[in-house]
């Protein structure tokens, strides 16, 4: 019997997730601190997973966008899993266009699948059916060509974070707006303010580092005594 290899973090400990799982015959849960999600299953696909109130107050807090991002970058394959009832929505106290907005952020920006769940159980089996389908899949299923895409796109990222004022979330924009790092330092100082959340002095400053030349006294030689 094939057995489905699924890692929990530590703070999962007090969710029925995993108590459902401890009693399946065909699973191998780990315990593990995971910087980022809650569970990895087959050490090739990475969960986060929220419960609809949970999911509300990291929208109000302003926490869903930030773990989006982390999951986003994270070598392996990455998605949400949401658990709650049509009763536990209807009493989040948020409004029903904020939620649809922030469904539409993961999947079409951060480009994270969502998966809607009723229960616990029914997260377990989710997770259970991802690892039964990688194990059936096998070598079907393409690994490190998204791998090594998924680490070229965190590594042009944090590059571009480093520009003057730009930071993670104007990386996103500017990455996505040129698709490629090259064409984002290339670019004319009009054609960057044509990216969301780049203003003129913002573009004015990339425009002056990326076309600076170096100085030669700072190049770190020492003159001879």
């Amino acid at each position: 019997m094939n057995l489905t290899e699924i890692i929990v973090d530590y703070r999962e400990n007090q969710s029925a997730v995993w108590e459902y799982l401890s009693t399946l015959p065909d699973v191998r849960l780990r315990w593990e601190n995971l910087p980022t999600g809650d569970y990895i299953v087959e050490r090739r696909a990475i969960f986060e997973r929220k419960t609809a109130p949970d999911f509300a107050a990291s929208l109000i807090d302003q926490r869903l966008f930030s773990q989006a991002k982390r999951l986003a970058d994270h070598p392996l394959r990455a998605g949400i899993i949401i658990e709650g009832s049509s009763d536990d929505w209807s009493t989040l106290g948020v409004r029903r266009e904020a939620l649809q907005g922030a469904l539409l952020t993961l999947t079409l920006i951060f480009n994270l699948p969502v998966f809607r769940s009723h229960d616990p159980k029914e997260t377990a089996q989710l997770l259970l059916y991802t690892g039964h389908q990688f194990v059936r899949l096998g070598e079907d299923v393409p690994r490190h060509r998204i791998y090594k895409a998924k680490r070229k796109r965190t590594q042009q990222l944090h590059l571009l974070s480093t520009l003057p004022a730009v930071g993670p979330d104007r990386a996103y924009r500017l990455l996505d707006h040129f698709g490629s790092v090259q064409a984002c330092i290339t670019a004319s100082a009009d054609e960057l303010e044509k990216v969301p959340g780049i203003g003129p002095k913002t573009a004015a400053a990339i425009r002056d580092l990326v076309s600076s030349k170096a100085n030669p006294s700072l190049s770190g030689r020492q003159k001879p005594i």
